[in-house]
C-alpha cells in the first residue's frame, strides 16, 4: 500500500525568502514537515519540498506524491532521463537547480514513488494544508514568528472530528485587500478573517470603533 504525501513550496516576492511544506498520510495520522530559507526561488522550494518528503522514508518505500508543481512533476517523468544522458545538460546549458535535481533523482530511484500532478487551491485539503505548513516556512524565513494554521492534516484526514465553518460574505474590493494581507501575513485568507474576527470580538464592540476611528484619522493625517 501506497503512502500519500502532499509537497509544496514557494516563495514571496520570487526571487526572496521561501518556504516548503509536507503532509505525510499514514494509516496511523499524519504527520507534518516545513521549513524555509531566506534567499531562494519558487522552483528551489518545490523541489525542496519533495526531496524532505523522501528523505522521510527508507529505501524501497512505495510512495505516491502529489504535487501541484507541474516543473517538479515534469522533471522527474519526462525530462530527468534525457538530462541525465546529456551529463545533466540542456540545448542552453547545465540544468537549472541541479544541485536539487541530482537529490531528487538519488531519493526517488531508491523508492518505489508514483508521481501525481495535482491543480493548486483546487479544494484539496491536504494539498491547501501543504500550502500553508510553506506559508509557514516562509514566515519562519522571513524570521517572523510561526503563525498557527487552522485545520491540521490529522484533523482534515478524520473530518468527523474537524471543526464546522461557516461561509462569510464580503465584497470584492474587501476581500481583494483581505487576500493582499493574508499574503503578507503569511496564511490564508480564511485564516486571516477568522484571526481578525476573534481579535474584534476579544475587544469588544466599543474599543474596536474606537480603534478603527484612530486608524481612520491617522490615514487621513498621511495623506
Amino acid at each position: 500500500m501506497r503512502t500519500v504525501v502532499y509537497a509544496d513550496g514557494g516563495c514571496d516576492p520570487n526571487p526572496g525568502p521561501g518556504g516548503w511544506g509536507v503532509v505525510i498520510s499514514g494509516p496511523d495520522g499524519a504527520r507534518e514537515l516545513c521549513g524555509g530559507e531566506p534567499g531562494t526561488t519558487n522552483n528551489r522550494m518545490e523541489l525542496t519540498a519533495a526531496i524532505r518528503a523522501l528523505e522521510h522514508f527508507p529505501e524501497g518505500a512505495q510512495i505516491e506524491m502529489r504535487c501541484d508543481s507541474q516543473y517538479v512533476v515534469k522533471s522527474v517523468t519526462e525530462w530527468m532521463r534525457g538530462w541525465k544522458a546529456k551529463g545533466w545538460r540542456t540545448t542552453t546549458g547545465e540544468v537549472k537547480n541541479i544541485d536539487l535535481m541530482k537529490r531528487l533523482d538519488e531519493l526517488s530511484s531508491r523508492r518505489d514513488v508514483r508521481w501525481t500532478w495535482v491543480r493548486g487551491h483546487a479544494g484539496d485539503p491536504l494539498n491547501e494544508r501543504a500550502d500553508r505548513l510553506a506559508a509557514q516556512g516562509r514566515r519562519e524565513a522571513r524570521g517572523l514568528p510561526a503563525h498557527p494554521a487552522p485545520a491540521a492534516a490529522s484533523e482534515l484526514l478524520h473530518p468527523e472530528t474537524t471543526r464546522r465553518t461557516t461561509p462569510v460574505q464580503v465584497d470584492l474590493a474587501l476581500g481583494l485587500e483581505i487576500s493582499r494581507a493574508a499574503k503578507l501575513a503569511g496564511v490564508t485568507p480564511s485564516a486571516f478573517v477568522e484571526e481578525a474576527v476573534r481579535l474584534v470580538l476579544a475587544l469588544g464592540p466599543d474599543e474596536a470603533a474606537r480603534l478603527r476611528e484612530s486608524t481612520k484619522a491617522a490615514s487621513v493625517a498621511r495623506s
